[in-house]
């Protein structure tokens, strides 16, 4: 072979070892700020390194995280180098950029034939980077088999999401769903850039966090006898529920989530909604009971006494012991649905008016969480609560988290106060989806995936200086008649893929047509995830 077959030789070798990816299709959910396609690409094999900033732990999680992903996609376990180790090539850069002007959640992704490049300012910028890196694998099934690519396309995308809040909320009183479903559960919002789990822990059917200084809210509290399974008839199921996370179980969630650069907010209900906690310690309703958990759904008369001091001691000492396992810095409090009956009747109550010079009931529940609030101030945390906290009088630095449509975001942020809007026409992921005939049971309502897609979280009623208070929007997933952990994804997807990019995108980008499409190719990851969905 001469001189000049052998450099021809050669160059084709190269060529054939650096495939281009010509008119390739970007299905990323949530969609990114800015895609530029590049015809260029990069392989992926055992021997690509994962590399980071030496001594950074916040890079190396997510390192970690993406080490697992690939391990999972290819069986490679990619080692985690440093970037004193002078690695120029076959290599993914988790690049922490402190001096440049990245927000604390951007990041610029960039893939060349060498390397694959994601920068950012702080390690969640550079987690969703991974985000969707990982989405630029190539997806298909057959014969049951899915399979991903190992050459992605060349791409430059920059990207930041447009709201601070991106959440999921979960009730896990009315049906209880194990630490490893949360941690599932938890994955599948790391998996779509979205960074808050409002986690529903006290109810009237339920009583689900271990409190050690009152041992017998999970003694007595987290359990029913049976439970209502037919909402027209009343028909129950005559089996037991009962179970509860340990505050070690807590801790574990709270650093999973950590891992993935999620906050949980855990909410602890009051002033209603508290028929479990007082079936364990009557004393602290208006009656001294005797009370149960309840078997069915619903808004009870049975509320916490507001006149007694006893009940505020027992809820800071509840309070202080989840504090102290919520490193966020939001505790929820609920605040909704509160019946007044029997604090008209309670002479406790009816004195605690008279004494805070109150005008009636209503004044009354504000007085609670303004309480409530005060105590949690003091321990450096914010109060958020359901919309009806507005009623009576705002806790003076309450957030709202807005569900009754928009009305209470709107009143709230023209006040001055931080809002999370979740209306229940368009973030309740227990209405049905479809017709309800062809649908698993849901609660009631309708609201479909382009209900959800065409949702825009800042009212039209505000200002652009108003606008400043929304700080974003989740979907809320209510259990009444979700029994299963299939039933409950089924629920949830796709209609949280559809919030995700409400939440992380502009408006005026979005694309239901080209969302469904990418949903087609989005769906094979959430199987190959074993997680189950509503097709289109």
């Amino acid at each position: 072979m001469n001189k000049v077959s052998i450099v021809i030789f050669i160059l084709i070798g190269m060529y054939s070892c650096t495939p281009k990816i010509e008119n390739v299709e970007i299905n990323i959910i949530p969609k990114p700020l800015n895609v530029e396609k590049i015809n260029e690409s990069f392989t992926f094999n055992k021997r690509t390194k994962i590399v980071i900033e030496q001594g950074n732990i916040e890079y190396e999680k997510v390192a970690l995280y993406l080490k697992n992903e690939i391990k999972d996609y290819f069986g490679y376990d990619l080692s985690i180098k440093s970037t004193n180790d002078h690695i120029h090539k076959n290599a993914i850069f988790l690049i922490h950029e402190s001096d440049r002007k990245f927000e604390k959640e951007e990041y610029q992704l960039e893939v060349d034939t060498k390397i694959i490049k994601i920068s950012s300012s702080a390690a969640n910028g550079s987690f969703y980077g991974v985000q969707t890196l990982l989405q630029l694998f190539e997806v298909n099934k057959s014969e049951q088999n899915i399979s991903f690519s190992k050459t992605i396309p060349g791409v430059k995308i920059s990207d930041k999401p447009r709201f601070e809040w991106r959440g999921m909320h979960l009730d896990v009183c009315r049906h209880f769903y194990d630490k490893e479903f949360v941690k599932k559960y938890i994955d599948l919002l790391a998996m779509h850039k979205m960074n808050t789990f409002h986690w529903h822990l006290t109810e009237d059917q339920g009583w689900r966090i271990e409190i050690k200084k009152y041992s017998k809210l999970t003694e007595i509290g987290s359990y029913r006898s049976e439970t209502m399974v037919d909402k027209n008839r009343e028909e129950f199921d005559g089996q037991e529920h009962s179970d509860f996370y340990s505050q070690e179980d807590i801790k574990e969630i709270v650093q999973y989530a950590s891992d993935r650069f999620i906050t949980i907010v855990p909410e602890i209900e009051m002033p209603g909604h508290s028929l479990a906690a007082l079936a364990a310690y009557p004393e602290f309703g208006c009656t001294g009971g005797p009370y149960e958990v309840s078997k069915v759904w619903g808004v009870f008369d049975d509320v916490y006494c507001a006149g007694n001091d006893k009940t505020f001691e027992f809820l800071e000492n509840v309070l202080t012991e989840v504090i102290e396992l919520f490193p966020g810095e939001y505790i929820h409090v609920g605040g909704d649905e509160c019946p007044k009956a029997e604090w008209e009747e309670c002479p406790k109550c009816q004195q605690r008016i008279k004494d805070e010079h109150l005008k009636n009931e209503f004044e009354l529940q504000s007085y609670f969480i303004k309480r409530i609030e005060k105590f949690l101030i003091s321990h450096n945390k914010k109060l958020i609560g359901w919309d009806e906290i507005l009623e009576g009088g705002l806790a003076p630095e309450a957030t709202v988290m807005s569900w009754r449509g928009s009305k209470g975001g709107i009143a709230a942020a023209k006040m001055g106060h931080d809002v999370v809007m979740s209306p229940n026409n368009e973030c309740y992921f227990d209405h049905y989806q479809g017709k309800p005939e062809e649908e698993p049971l849901a609660i009631g309502g309708y609201t479909d995936l382009k209900d959800v897609y065409n949702y825009e979280p800042i009212p039209a009623e505000l200002s652009s200086e108003e606008a400043k208070h929304i700080l974003g929007a989740q979907a809320n997933v209510w259990t009444e008649w979700i029994a299963t952990e299939d039933h409950l994804e089924y629920m949830v997807l796709p209609r949280m893929c559809a919030l995700s990019e409400v939440i992380w995108q502009k408006p005026e980008n979005k694309d239901f047509e080209v969302f469904k499409s990418s949903l087609n190719k989005h769906f094979l990851r959430l199987e190959n995830k074993g997680y189950n969905f509503k097709e289109l």
